[in-house]
This record gives structure tokens, C-alpha cells and sequence, in this order.
């Protein structure tokens, strides 16, 4: 073999490298834009996280179920599906938060605030309300007790800014 011949396959070879990592990072690159992370659900059931904050944050299918959540900040963040069965959330701001679809049976949210916040199909049928600030808040297809019904319809007013329903009008107010 000549010297000649040994430096072209040697060249070849080292462009062949080239060209395959640049090929690999090429693909990592397109499989990370393409494929990003979704969010991670959680489980933060029988906790303690008294004045937590989870704002802004999506949480979406996380669970909290029986956890002491007293004074916790939840507002803005994507909310959707996520299981509360009868935690303590009272204090809580979930202002502005997606609590669509999300469990809230048995939960305490006494003197919480749900201004502007999405509840549409949220389960609420034993949730505790009392004081809880409703101003704008969105109850579409939720079924809610009539005795709870009453509370907060004496409460009610506003728009949700994001679905554009009035409060009033989501809970079927008489």
C-alpha cells in the first residue's frame, strides 16, 4: 500500500467521524425540540407544605391527597386533574390557577382564594367553602351541593378573564 493510498483512507475516515458526529448532534438536537419534556406528575400525598409555594408552576395530574396545604401559593399554575381528596387548603391562593377537572372532594378551602381560577368539571361535591373569595372564578359542569350551592351564590359575582363566563351564571344561580 502505498502513502499515498494510506493518507486518502485515513482521510476518509476522519470525515467519515466528522460527519457521523455531526449527524448524532443533528439528531439530539431535533429530538429535544421535538419531544420536550412534559410535566412530571408528583405525589405529595400526607404532607405538610404549610405556606408552600407552587405558583406559576404546572402540575398537572400531581397528587396531594390528605396533605396540610394551609396558606399555600397555587396561583397561576396549570392545576388540571390534579387530586386534593381531603386535603387542608385553607388560606390557600389559587388565584388565576386551571383547576380544571381536578379533585377537590372532601378538601377544606375555607377562606381560600379562587379569584379568576377555572374549576370546569372539577369534583367538589363534599368541598368546603366557607369564606373562600369566588370573584371571576369558573364552576361550568361542576355539581355542587345545595347547601354549599347557597354559600356561594350569596358570594358570587364576576367574569373569568380566560373562559369569559360569569361566576353567577357557571354555578346556575337562581
Amino acid at each position: 500500500m502505498t502513502k499515498s493510498t494510506m493518507i486518502s483512507r485515513l482521510s476518509d475516515r476522519i470525515w467519515t467521524s466528522i460527519l457521523n458526529v455531526l449527524l448524532l448532534t443533528v439528531i439530539f438536537i431535533t429530538a429535544t425540540i421535538a419531544f420536550p419534556e412534559g410535566a412530571v406528575a408528583v405525589n405529595y400525598n400526607n404532607r405538610t407544605l404549610i405556606e408552600e409555594n407552587f405558583s406559576n408552576q404546572d402540575l398537572t395530574d400531581s397528587s396531594f391527597d390528605h396533605a396540610t396545604l394551609r396558606k399555600s401559593n397555587f396561583s397561576h399554575s396549570n392545576l388540571r386533574g390534579v387530586r386534593f381528596f381531603s386535603s387542608n387548603l385553607a388560606s390557600a391562593d389559587f388565584t388565576g390557577a386551571d383547576l380544571s377537572y381536578a379533585d377537590l372532594e372532601s378538601a377544606r378551602l375555607t377562606k381560600a382564594n379562587l379569584t379568576d381560577a377555572i374549576l370546569e368539571g372539577a369534583f367538589i361535591t363534599g368541598t368546603m367553602f366557607d369564606g373562600a373569595i369566588i370573584d371571576g372564578a369558573d364552576f361550568t359542569d361542576t355539581y355542587v351541593r345545595e347547601d354549599v350551592l347557597n354559600k356561594l351564590c350569596k358570594v358570587a359575582k364576576g367574569t373569568n378573564p380566560v373562559t369569559g363566563r360569569n361566576t353567577r351564571d357557571t354555578l346556575m344561580c337562581p
